[in-house]
């Protein structure tokens, strides 16, 4: 095992155990490198100021980098930055774009988020066959 996944598997172990500066220390040279577990993680600490001081430029700058490299929690994160309009600009469509790319993967939060955009026609057009479509999905997957 090479020394990045040892910093990868300290950085992950110290961010579940909510020691989040030593997390940081172990995962931000690896999302700098382009690791997208690292980014996602990173993206969590700079958006809910844990570890240090809340940095919503920084947040969506990684949440992104994270998602764009396919990793669905990154993706079903961006999502939300979207449609809440935390660390990005509210944009709805942007949005369901995202909770798409997870729901795809197998994600159910994304599934059952993207049904209920689709029941309500948020960033999407309104189709209650597609939401049903992705609520009985997300059961599935539950």
């Amino acid at each position: 095992m090479s020394e990045l996944d040892m910093n990868l598997i300290s950085g992950i172990a110290a961010f579940e155990t909510k020691e989040f500066a030593k997390a940081f220390k172990f995962l931000s040279p690896l999302a700098e490198t382009g690791d997208a577990q690292a980014q996602y993680r990173l993206a969590v600490m700079y958006q809910n100021g844990l570890g240090h001081v809340r940095n919503e430029m920084l947040a969506l700058k990684w949440m992104r980098a994270a998602a764009v490299q396919g990793d669905a929690l990154a993706q079903h994160g961006l999502g939300f930055m979207y449609l809440q309009g935390e660390c990005a600009p509210k944009n709805e469509a942007q949005a369901a774009e995202w909770f798409h790319r997870a729901a795809e993967q197998g994600l159910a939060g994304s599934q059952m988020t993207l049904g209920m955009l689709y029941e309500q026609g948020l960033g999407v057009a309104k189709s209650e066959t597609e939401a049903k479509k992705w609520y009985e999905m997300a059961q599935r997957n539950a």
